[in-house]
C-alpha cells in the first residue's frame, strides 16, 4: 500500500498543502473552520500520519521538551516530572526525562543529548553549582528554564518556591506548640549553595529561631535527601541523650525516614517528638502519623515552566532578581506536629 502523503490530503480536501500544514501544526496562519473540518476529515479518511522527523528537520525543532532531574526515584522529583509532563501535553508536547543522579557529568551529558536532539526547550532541575552546565547552555544558545533550584552560575529564567518563607512558617508553627529547642535536619553539603532549596530551608529555620530569640547552636543535623539513609542517621540521633523534642526536616523523604526510626525506637510522635517535613509529597498524608509539611502548587509551577520554555512572549526579562518567578509556600498541618491529637 502506497504511503499517504500531505499532497493526497490536500487533493481530497480541495486545499493546498500549505493549508494542510497549518491545520496539522495549528498555525502559523489561521484556517477557516469549514476548511479545517474538510482537512481533518480527509486526514481521518486517508489515515494520514505526519512525518514528525521531517517536520523537525525542516523547523530545526521537535515537539519535545527535555527535563533533567537529580533523581526521579525521589517522590518530589517524580511528582514534579509528572506535573511537567501534563503541562507539556496540554501544549501538544512530549517530555524526555534524564536523571543527573546529582552528578555534574551526567547533567552535562543530558544537556548535550537533549539539545542535540533539537528539543523545543529544556527545563532543568539542577543538581548543584553547575558551572559546566552553564557553559554548555551558553555554547548551544539554548532556551532553558530553571525549575525548583537556581544555581548562581546559570543566568536563565527560573520558577522557584519561597523556600525560606516556607521553612520559617513551619518552624514558627512548632515553636507555637511550646517547643523550646526546634532542631533542623538539613542536607549533607558542608558549604551553603546559592539557590539551593535545602540551604534555603535551613536559612528559614535559622531566621524563625532568631526571631523567637532561640539559639540554633547544636541543633542543625545533616542527612542525605532520601529516607533510607536518613532512617539510619535518625536511629542514632533519636537514641542519643540530646534527642530534640521537635525536628524540621528539609524534605518529606527525610521526615519519612525519621518517622520510621522513631517507630522502631518506640519514640512517640508527636508526644515525645514533633516532626515536620517540606514538599508535601502524596505519601505525607499516609504516614503514621500523617506528616505536617510545607506544600506548593506544583501544577502551577510546572505550567509556568512549560509556558516560559515555549513562549518567547511570556519570557521574563530584566535583572537577575526580576527573572525569577517565585511561588508562595503554604503550611499543611497534619498530626505529626501535635495538632489534632
Amino acid at each position: 500500500m502506497a504511503k499517504v502523503t500531505r499532497d493526497d490530503v490536500a487533493r481530497l480536501a480541495g486545499t493546498s498543502t500549505a493549508v494542510v500544514s497549518y491545520v496539522i501544526n495549528n498555525g502559523p496562519r489561521p484556517v477557516a473552520p469549514a476548511t479545517r473540518e474538510r482537512v481533518l476529515a480527509a486526514i481521518k479518511e486517508l489515515g494520514y500520519r505526519p512525518d514528525r522527523v521531517a517536520q523537525a528537520m525542516a523547523s530545526r525543532r521537535t515537539d519535545l521538551i527535555g527535563l533533567i532531574v537529580p533523581d526521579a526515584r525521589q517522590p518530589f522529583f517524580a511528582e514534579m516530572a509528572h506535573a511537567v509532563e501534563q503541562a507539556a501535553a496540554d501544549r501538544g508536547k512530549m517530555v524526555l526525562v534524564g536523571n543527573s543522579d546529582y552528578l555534574d557529568e551526567r547533567e552535562v551529558h543530558y544537556l548535550r543529548a537533549f539539545l542535540g536532539m533539537r528539543v523545543s526547550g529544556l527545563i532543568l532541575i539542577s543538581q548543584g553549582p553547575s558551572e559546566r552546565a552553564a557553559a554548555e547552555i551558553d555554547a548551544w544558545d539554548a532556551r532553558v528554564v530553571l525549575l525548583h533550584r537556581r544555581p548562581e552560575a546559570i543566568d536563565d529564567v527560573a520558577v522557584v518556591l519561597d523556600d525560606v518563607g516556607g521553612a520559617q512558617m513551619v518552624t514558627r508553627h512548632l515553636l507555637e506548640h511550646g517547643h523550646e529547642h526546634v532542631a533542623c535536619l538539613g542536607g549533607v553539603e558542608t558549604t551553603p549553595a546559592y539557590g539551593d532549596p535545602v540551604t534555603d530551608h535551613v536559612e528559614g529555620w535559622r531566621r524563625a529561631m532568631k526571631e523567637a530569640g532561640r539559639s540554633t547552636e547544636g541543633l542543625l543535623f545533616q542527612a542525605p535527601y532520601n529516607r533510607y539513609d536518613t532512617y539510619r542517621i535518625a536511629l542514632g540521633l533519636l537514641s542519643g541523650p540530646d534527642r530534640p523534642s521537635a525536628l524540621v526536616c528539609a524534605t518529606d523523604d527525610q521526615a519519612i525516614g525519621v518517622l520510621r526510626a522513631a517507630r522502631e525506637l518506640g519514640v512517640d510522635v508527636p508526644g515525645e517528638l514533633a516532626v515536620a517535613g517540606f514538599d508535601d509529597v502524596k505519601e505525607a498524608g499516609l504516614t503514621d502519623p500523617p506528616l505536617t509539611t510545607v506544600g506548593s502548587d506544583r501544577e502551577a509551577m510546572a505550567r509556568a515552566a512549560v509556558d516560559l520554555v515555549l513562549d518567547d512572549g511570556v519570557r521574563v526579562t530584566g535583572s537577575r532578581r526580576e527573572r525569577v518567578r517565585q511561588f508562595p509556600a503554604g503550611l499543611v498541618v497534619r498530626r505529626s506536629c501535635g495538632c489534632g491529637t
